[in-house]
């Protein structure tokens, strides 16, 4: 009878690490998505709704046409590709739940979890390639944000692929001895599939343009030196790669782009003058990572093997520079560092390679207790992750939500101070309102101070009531909140005040 060879010790702790990273990003699944950032959840959580709708050929059209609606008063800065998928799978799976986003962003998660191990592997040792994996995979910031329904975690999972790629794309070069054959078809393989991952995450969000410039320069640099430009395989990455994002964002939606650029980049520019700035964007890095796993990652970056350096070089390059673009959420959106997980994951497996070798020179005794630390530092951080993932319970916030809407007359024209942009009322109520402006520090570095009184007879033109759920932002404008009572109350509940603006 044949023998099959027992599984090495490193495959198998490479099956529980993947196990452990896809349990724990389902832990709470069916939770609403108010976990994590949730105006960007629920944004995509209702451009979901609007295209299953649109899928659903028996579905009252009413309804329909409101989930459109819905759906169409959300900007988009990107095309709705994690939706569609999300949308599509409500039609197979018999409606809409919560749970399927977070299942599919978890696959395309631990899909790069295996690229990056791979990618590890080849650079430094199983080993380290092992404790990289388990960072990126336990990390509870990580586990948060890949599981969060929006383009983010399919943007950097896509990245981190596309990353692999071009890393063997370079090995395969290298090894060429004359160019031609085999070799030369490999390497073809790779650069066709490294600017097809790249370009495509690019596509799926935009602001990953910078890291994938800068670790595709690196990486062409590092492999032909000066003569890339008589590459044609280099010229097909640049094409797969620019592509598909061009025809996006600059020929079929120039608009939204520009107001974005406007509006985040150029508005914002002032921000790099201050010191502060830069001390926030590091301070909020440490409450993400711990500064000194992001130090430790950087000394990783400058010991790695030559190709591994060059591609983290890059990648630490395109990520300063990307800060540099976008300088107010780098201290105030946590997603938008999302992919620097797999860098710090890659800086940190070469910081601890030369660690594992001497531990692995030790006695058996020492080898053991190093392991054991591992093991504990593994447990603690995924009990971490566990434990915020079900701190809270929102389950309640549906019906809630549907009270409100309920309270508010059909067709009444409505303003309101209220949550997420008024998502939540949309999601579940199935009531839109126009927006009374929050006392946000967003607006403090655009506008200054509101003057509520002079605003209010403005805003409130044409409109009938004034809603009121966001009552920690009704004390931020005390001026506000004094207008306010000078009007009856319309009706009243569970974290909502309707004021009738008619009287």
């Amino acid at each position: 009878m044949k023998r099959f060879p027992r599984p090495s010790i490193w495959f198998l702790t490479f099956i529980l690490l993947l196990a452990l990273g896809g349990l724990l990003r389902l832990l709470d699944i069916t939770d609403p998505p108010l976990d994590f950032h949730p105006t960007r959840q629920l944004r995509n959580t209702i451009v979901a709704r609007g295209i299953y709708y649109s899928l659903l050929p028996k579905a009252d059209q009413q309804t329909k046409d409101l989930a459109q609606a819905f759906r169409n008063t959300t900007a988009q800065y990107e095309p709705p590709i994690i939706e569609s998928v999300v949308a599509f799978t409500y039609t197979l799976t018999g409606g809409e739940s919560y749970a399927v986003p977070r299942i599919w962003e978890t696959f395309f998660w631990l899909l790069a979890g295996v690229a990056l191990f791979d990618l590890a592997r080849r650079a430094l040792s199983h080993q380290a390639a092992l404790l990289g994996l388990a960072y990126y995979l336990v990390l509870p910031f990580a586990v948060q944000a890949s599981r969060s329904f929006q383009p983010d975690p399919l943007m950097t999972s896509t990245f981190v692929i596309g990353i692999y790629f071009l890393y063997r794309w370079s090995e395969a070069f290298a090894l060429l001895p004359t160019g031609e054959g085999q070799g030369m078809r490999s390497a073809w393989k790779w650069a066709i599939s490294a600017g097809l991952l790249l370009g495509f995450a690019v596509l799926v969000k935009a602001i990953i343009v910078f890291l994938v410039a800068g670790v595709a320069v690196a990486a062409v640099l590092f492999t032909l030196k000066f003569r890339f430009w008589k590459s044609a395989q280099v010229w097909t990455m640049v094409a797969l790669t620019v592509l598909p994002p061009f025809l996006f964002y600059v020929v079929i939606h120039p608009g939204n782009n520009t107001e974005y650029i406007v509006n985040w980049s150029v508005a914002m520019v002032k921000l790099l003058t201050s010191t502060d700035f830069y001390s926030r964007w590091l301070a909020f890095l440490g409450s993400l990572f711990g500064l000194t796993i992001i130090f430790l990652g950087i000394a990783g970056t400058l010991v790695a093997p030559s190709r591994l350096r060059a591609l983290l070089i890059g990648l630490w390059i395109g990520y300063v520079v990307y800060g540099l673009a976008l300088p107010f959420q780098m201290y105030t959106h946590s997603y938008y560092h999302i992919q620097l997980i797999p860098i710090v994951a890659l800086g940190l497996a070469s910081a601890l390679n030369p660690l594992i070798e001497s531990a692995a020179g030790q006695r058996r005794a020492i080898r053991a207790g190093f392991v054991a630390l591992l093991v504990a530092v593994i447990g603690y951080q995924s009990w971490v992750a566990r434990s915020v993932l079900i701190a809270e319970d929102f389950r309640h916030e549906p019906v809630v939500w549907k009270e409100i809407g309920d309270a508010i007359p059909a067709d009444a024209k409505v303003i309101g101070l209220t949550h997420d942009y008024g998502y939540r009322l949309m999601l579940w109520g199935w009531r839109k309102v126009a927006l009374w402006p929050l006392s946000t520090d967003l607006a403090q570095v655009r506008h200054g101070d509101v003057d509520f009184a002079n605003r209010f007879a403005e805003l409130i033109v044409d409109k009938e009531y004034f809603l009121v759920t966001a009552f920690g932002q009704l004390e931020k404008q005390p001026d506000l909140k004094k207008i306010l009572e000078q009007y009856p109350v319309a009706a009243e509940g569970d974290g909502y005040v309707l004021y009738d603006l008619r009287k």
